[in-house]
C-alpha cells in the first residue's frame, strides 16, 4: 500500500472514531460503546497503534465500573507506550500524534484512581500529566486539558 493510501485509511480510522464519539457525546452510551468495541476488533491486535490507543482512551469513557475504566485507560497508556516509548519525549519512534495525548492519558488514569479512591496513584499520574503538558497545543483541547489538570491538582491539593 502506498504512503498516500495508508495516511487515507488511517484518517478514516480515526473519522469513524470521531463520529463515535459524537455518538457517545450526544448521550447514547451503550451504542457507542458497542460502536467502539466493533472498530476495536476490526483494528485488531496489530493495528496502528495510535488508533489502538484512541480506541481505547475513548471506550474508557463509555464505562460506568471505574475498575473497567481504568482498565482501558491503562490500555491506551501501553498502547502509546509501544508506538512512542515511555514518555511523550521517549524513543526514536515517537509518534507526535502520540504525544500530545499523553497530558489526557495521565489525567484520566489520575481521575480513575481518584474514583478508586488511590490517591497516591492518582497524584502519580497527576505529576506525570503535568509534566507532559508541553506537548499540548495552544487551542481549545489543550486549554481543556490544562483546566482539567489544574481542576485536579485543586481536588487532591497538589498544586505545583
Amino acid at each position: 500500500m502506498t504512503e498516500r493510501q495508508e495516511r487515507t485509511a488511517s484518517e478514516a480510522v480515526l473519522t469513524r472514531i470521531g463520529q463515535v464519539v459524537i455518538l457517545h457525546h450526544a448521550g447514547d452510551r451503550e451504542e457507542a460503546r458497542r460502536r467502539l468495541l466493533d472498530l476495536w476488533t476490526e483494528v485488531g491486535a496489530d493495528g496502528d497503534p495510535l488508533h489502538r490507543c484512541t480506541l481505547a482512551h475513548y471506550l474508557a469513557d463509555t464505562h460506568d465500573d471505574p475498575t473497567d475504566e481504568l482498565a482501558w485507560d491503562l490500555r491506551a497508556l501501553t498502547e502509546a507506550e509501544s508506538a512512542g516509548g515511555a514518555g511523550p519525549t521517549d524513543g526514536p519512534r515517537s509518534v507526535p500524534a502520540l504525544k500530545a495525548l499523553y497530558p489526557s492519558l495521565h489525567l484520566n488514569l489520575a481521575a480513575d484512581y481518584v474514583k478508586l479512591d488511590r490517591a497516591e496513584a492518582a497524584r502519580a499520574h497527576l505529576r506525570r500529566a503535568r509534566g507532559a503538558a508541553g506537548a499540548l497545543g495552544d487551542d481549545s483541547y489543550g486549554d481543556g486539558v490544562r483546566a482539567e489538570i489544574r481542576r485536579l491538582e485543586r481536588h487532591l491539593g497538589d498544586a505545583p
